[in-house]
C-alpha cells in the first residue's frame, strides 16, 4: 500500500518536472520560434492565443474522457505527444507545420494539466496530508531547468531543434517508464455516476474557485509577461538586470511551494492562502510604487511567494468539495487557468498603453485580494488532513487499484 503510493508520488512528481521543462522551453524561445517560421507581429498573438485556447478545449475534452478512462491512462499518453509536438515545432518551416505542432502542444497540454492535478488531489486524499504544493514545487523546478536550457540555447546559438531534441530524447522514455507506477486513487466508476448526477451543482459550487484561479493566472502572467518590461522602461534598468525579475520569481514559487505543504498541514489551508494572498498583494502594491529596479525587485520576489501557493490549493480544495466527482472539478477549474492566462497580459498592456503602467499593476493586485473573501471555501472538510502521517484508511492505490 504505501509503496504503490510512494511510487505513485514520485512518477507524477516526474510528470510535473517534465511538464514544468517543456512549457519554459517552449514559452521563453518565443522569438526564436517567430524567426523561424518568419510569423509577423500580427500574426504571432494569433498563435500564442490559440495555444491556451485549444488547451482548455483539451480539458474540456479530458472530464469527458476520464469517465470511460483513468486519468492515469490520459496523462500516459497525453505527455508523450506534448513532447513530440515541442520537437515538432523546432523542427519544421513552414507555417502549417508550426501551426499543426502548437495546436496538437496546445491539446495535449490541456490533457496533461487537467490528468496531472487530477491524480495529485487523489494522492493527496488518499495520503491524508497536503501533498500538493509539492507537486507544484517541482513543477517550478522544471521551470528553472527549462529557462536555463533556453538561455543556453540562446547563448549558443542553437537552433530549436538542437535544443529541444536531447531535451526529448531524455525526458521521453522517462516519463513512459514512469507512467507504469500512476496511481489512480479516485473512485472510478463510483465517481463517474456521481459526476452524471451532480455535474450542474459541481460547477455552482466550484465558481468562487474558478474566479481563484483566473485572479491568481492574470497576476502569474502579468509577471512573465511585462515583469522585464516594467523594470526596463518603467524603473529604468538595464537590459540585463531586467531579465532578473522573473528568475527570481520563478525561484520564490519554488521556495514557497517546497514548503507549503508543511504549512497546510500546521496551519490549514484556509490560512496559508490567505496569507499567500496578502503576500502577493504587498508584492504588487511595492511594485507599483517602486522608486527604482531593485525596490521593483522586491515586489517581484514577494510576488513569487505569495502566488505559488494559490493555485495548488485551489485544485486540492475542488477535490475536498467534491470527493465524489473530484475529477471533474480539476478538469473544469483547469480551464480558468487557460481563461486568466489569456486575460492577464492583454489586460496589463491596454491599461499600460492607456493610463500607466504603475497603475495597471493595481488591477491584479486587486483581483488577487479577492480571493480574501473566498478563502473559506479552501477549508471545506479536513484541510489539514490531521497532521503529519497518512491516515490509516488509506488503501491500495497501485495501477488498475480503487481508492479510499
Amino acid at each position: 500500500m504505501t509503496g504503490a503510493m510512494r511510487r505513485g508520488r514520485q512518477a507524477l512528481g516526474l510528470s510535473f518536472f517534465a511538464q514544468g521543462v517543456v512549457f519554459a522551453l517552449l514559452v521563453t524561445r518565443i522569438p526564436a520560434v517567430q524567426d523561424q517560421y518568419g510569423i509577423s507581429d500580427g500574426l504571432l498573438p494569433v498563435f500564442l492565443a490559440a495555444v491556451p485556447i485549444l488547451a482548455g478545449a483539451g480539458s474540456v475534452g479530458t472530464e469527458q474522457l476520464v469517465k470511460r478512462v483513468r486519468p492515469s491512462q490520459v496523462l500516459r499518453w497525453s505527455q508523450p505527444v506534448a513532447l513530440l509536438a515541442l520537437l515538432g515545432v523546432g523542427a519544421g518551416e513552414a507555417l502549417w507545420q508550426v501551426a499543426l505542432a502548437l495546436g496538437a502542444f496546445g491539446l495535449a497540454v490541456g490533457a496533461l494539466d487537467a490528468s496531472m492535478n487530477m491524480l495529485g488531489v487523489s494522492l493527496q486524499r488518499a495520503y491524508g496530508r497536503s501533498i500538493m504544493l509539492g507537486f507544484h514545487a517541482v513543477y517550478s523546478l522544471g521551470g528553472i531547468v527549462g529557462a536555463s536550457l533556453a538561455w543556453a540555447g540562446a547563448h549558443w546559438d542553437l537552433s530549436l531543434f538542437v535544443l529541444y531534441l536531447p531535451v526529448v530524447v531524455v525526458l521521453l522514455p522517462c516519463v513512459l517508464l514512469g507512467s507504469r507506477w500512476y496511481a489512480d486513487a479516485g473512485t472510478g466508476a463510483a465517481e463517474a455516476a456521481v459526476r452524471e448526477q451532480a455535474g450542474g451543482l459541481v460547477f455552482k459550487l466550484l465558481l468562487p474557485l474558478c474566479l481563484v484561479m483566473t485572479f491568481a493566472y492574470i497576476g502569474d502572467s502579468t509577471v512573465s509577461n511585462w515583469s522585464a518590461k516594467y523594470l526596463q522602461d518603467v524603473l529604468g534598468s538595464s537590459e540585463q538586470l531586467s531579465t532578473v525579475p522573473y528568475n527570481v520569481y520563478m525561484v520564490m514559487t519554488l521556495v514557497g511551494r517546497a514548503v507549503g505543504d508543511v504549512g497546510v498541514r500546521r496551519f490549514g489551508a484556509v490560512l496559508v492562502v490567505r496569507l499567500g494572498t496578502v503576500v502577493a498583494a504587498v508584492g504588487f502594491g511595492v511594485v507599483a510604487v517602486a522608486p527604482g529596479p531593485w525596490t521593483g525587485m522586491l515586489g517581484f520576489t514577494l510576488l513569487g511567494l505569495g502566488l505559488c501557493v494559490i493555485v495548488p490549493q485551489t485544485f486540492a480544495a475542488a477535490g475536498r468539495l467534491f470527493p465524489g466527482a473530484s475529477d471533474a472539478a480539476v478538469a473544469r477549474l483547469n480551464i480558468f487557468n487557460y481563461v486568466g492566462f489569456l486575460v492577464g497580459s492583454p489586460l496589463v498592456g491596454a491599461l499600460g498603453d492607456a493610463w500607466s503602467y504603475r497603475g495597471a499593476m493595481l488591477v491584479p493586485m486587486v483581483l488577487v485580494l479577492v480571493t480574501l473573501v473566498y478563502a473559506p471555501s479552501f477549508g471545506a472538510g479536513t484541510d489539514r488532513y490531521g497532521g503529519k502521517h497518512e491516515r490509516p484508511r488509506a488503501v491500495d492505490v497501485g495501477p488498475g487499484g480503487d481508492g479510499v
